[in-house]
């Protein structure tokens, strides 16, 4: 099981086309788009990246190696520019 939190100070706000990430520190902000978001809701639901995937190749029209690397890359980014923490 993926045990995946926003950091603090990190908030988020759901937008007209998927999420906004906004560091309260450094003022920088991000926007998901819905793919990322759905990856990110699920992760934050403490539930694993298999189940991101799967979620993914339910909503869009993509095969489970393209859904894995999405979720692999968006995972890496987010933890690359410190807004979540956790394995």
């Amino acid at each position: 099981m993926m045990n995946v939190k926003l950091r603090g100070g990190v908030l988020m706000a759901e937008t007209e086309y998927g999420l906004a990430l906004l560091d309260e520190k450094s003022g920088d902000y991000w926007t998901l788009n819905p793919t990322a978001a759905l990856v990110l809701e699920i992760l934050l639901a403490g539930r694993g990246p298999d189940e991101a995937v799967q979620a993914l190749t339910e909503r869009y029209d993509v095969g489970a190696d393209l859904a894995q690397q999405d979720v692999d890359r968006i995972l890496t980014e987010l933890r690359s520019a410190g807004l979540v923490n956790g394995d």
